[in-house]
């Protein structure tokens, strides 16, 4: 584990046993520094902190410099600030040094233990007709609402998807298809083992050695099992075992799957035949690949069900009114639709609001490269993670490392999910307060 997220681990686990003690809820707290740039002067500073570097980070510094040229009262300086993981250590530290950016992308497991802490602003009070609950995209803005008020709103929101090398599969002779079952998938290992790549024989899938638990989220339902029901723990239930014996036979049974530092390099390299991956790599993955890229629907068992990812993003609440109303101009702006079509264009990352699906540079795209299309489509079997994936610090720490166990050891999963569940009810017992309290 790295020392970053060691840190964000220790910071945060003062957040969830201190509460907000640590801090004045409605304390105005300073900025990151930076100044305005002189062909800006006069307007108001807000400050915004990214976690997208590469094709990805360029296309947020795009919108931004787009905002700053569209209105003369408000500057936006964005931050890039490493990973999510990295944004989320960042902001639990400013705040504990009283200095916060106003606004900040945070993950899918982060923006929970800042909406438990009192730390962002609820956003019901900045909503207009071009921006609320009737632009969004419902299933993803509905994750962020609690108690009918919202905490964040959906900006680079992904759901994994599978993404397959046609040209290798036609050489295997296979159809020009994702697999619609992990058994259909099982099946296809003899025909890919005989194409041949680096000298070896092609592997079937690669597994994530980190945060590997956000796929094999939408696994354990696609085998009828849960993480959680709320806080109570079933990832030792037959469902996710069934999940991790279905990945364990792969890697050491069959020898078609294996643990992978980053599955998407694998892949593009021609290493892998499948990967599940976020939408959010699309343009990036299908750039570096020298191969003819497929993409389609996880793959179900005995149901389907795959889980939403990606970023969010919140306004910090110990900011001054004047920044407050100055970031929500820009949630405004991310919010039209021809600004979250271009978004979706530049990265693959999910439409969050539901007229950009109209935009003709998106329908255009999607004509011209279905891949786009299907992340879209495949929306319908998305739903929201267990909550103790969401709500439980460490808890996606705690998955992965088991995982980690079984692709490495060979270990049983019966055996590693039992033990990996035992830690998550004490991560479920530290944070159940909150929960029902401000959850429930």
């Amino acid at each position: 584990m790295s020392m970053l997220r060691r840190t964000f681990l220790g910071v945060t686990a003062g957040l969830s046993l201190a509460g907000c003690g640590y801090r004045s809820v409605d304390a105005t707290y300073s900025q990151p520094d930076g100044e305005v740039p002189k062909q800006y002067a006069g307007r108001t500073r807000v400050v915004f902190w990214s976690p997208y570097g590469g094709v990805n980070g360029k296309a947020v510094d795009k919108l931004v410099a787009k905002f700053n040229d569209s209105q003369q009262d408000v500057y936006v300086e964005v931050q890039f600030q490493g990973s999510y993981d990295d944004v989320a250590q960042k902001v639990a530290a400013a705040l504990v040094a009283k200095q916060a950016p106003d606004l900040a992308v945070l993950s899918d497991v982060t923006w929970e233990r800042f909406f438990l802490n009192d730390a962002l602003e609820p956003l019901n009070g900045y909503f207009t007709d071009g921006f609320g609950p009737g632009v969004y995209q419902e299933k993803l803005f509905g994750e962020y609402v609690v108690k009918g008020q919202s905490w964040a709103v959906p900006f680079a929101r992904s759901t994994p998807i599978m993404y397959y090398n046609r040209d290798a599969f036609a050489k295997a002779g296979l159809p020009d298809r994702a697999p619609r079952t992990w058994s259909e998938l099982r099946s296809w290992v003899p025909s890919l083992a005989k194409v041949q790549s680096g000298g070896r024989s092609l592997r079937t899938i690669a597994f994530a050695k980190i945060d590997g638990d956000w796929q094999f989220q939408g696994n354990v339902w696609q085998f009828g099992g849960a993480y959680s029901k709320g806080l109570d723990i079933t990832i030792d239930q037959p469902g996710a075992v069934a999940a991790g014996e279905w990945q364990r036979s792969m890697v050491h049974d069959l020898g078609a799957a294996y643990m992978a530092s980053s599955p998407s390099t694998d892949f593009a390299n021609g290493l892998v035949a499948v990967i599940q991956e976020s939408t959010g790599g699309m343009k990036t993955i299908s750039s570096k690949a020298k191969f003819k890229v497929g993409a389609g629907f996880i793959p179900s068992e005995v149901a389907s069900g795959l889980a939403t990812g990606g970023g969010g993003i919140g306004m910090l609440r110990n900011i001054s009114d004047e920044r407050k109303k100055a970031a929500a101009t820009f949630l405004q702006f991310l919010a039209l639709p021809e600004n979250s079509a271009w978004w979706t264009t530049q990265t693959g990352y999910l439409p969050v609001v539901n007229k950009a699906r109209e935009d003709a540079e998106l329908k255009k795209l999607i004509a011209e490269q279905p891949n786009y299309g299907v992340a879209i489509a495949q929306l319908e079997n998305a739903r929201q993670q267990d909550a103790i994936r969401l709500y439980g610090r460490n808890a996606n720490v705690q998955i992965y490392t088991g995982l980690q166990q079984i692709y490495a050891d060979n270990a049983q999963p019966q055996k590693v999910f039992a033990s990996v569940g035992r830690r998550l009810e004490a991560i479920g017992d530290e944070v159940k307060r909150l929960y029902e309290e401000k959850v429930l």
